[in-house]
């Protein structure tokens, strides 16, 4: 097992976005590798760790991301957007 997961820095938008993509995975109970798999269903492929460093807030999704991220997630995107 690795070190504990640093929450993403909540003070930026971009933060505040990794935390409502790690909420919504959790809420619907995915990994991972099971978001990553529902993206590509959905025609965005990506690999895990491209998408763990987007919840880290190492890196950000794309906009053109976005729609694959809502439907992977099951939300809207007006839903995935963090509240300011």
């Amino acid at each position: 097992m690795g070190p504990a997961r640093k929450e993403p820095d909540q003070s930026t938008y971009s933060g505040r976005l990794a935390k409502r993509m790690i909420d919504l995975r959790t809420k619907a109970d995915f990994s991972v590798a099971d978001v990553v798999e529902r993206m590509a269903k959905a025609g965005y492929e990506i690999k895990d760790m491209a998408y763990r460093h987007w919840e880290s807030n190492r890196r950000q999704p794309d906009l053109d991301a976005l729609p694959a991220i809502a439907k992977a997630l099951k939300v809207r995107i007006k839903d995935l957007m963090p509240a300011r």
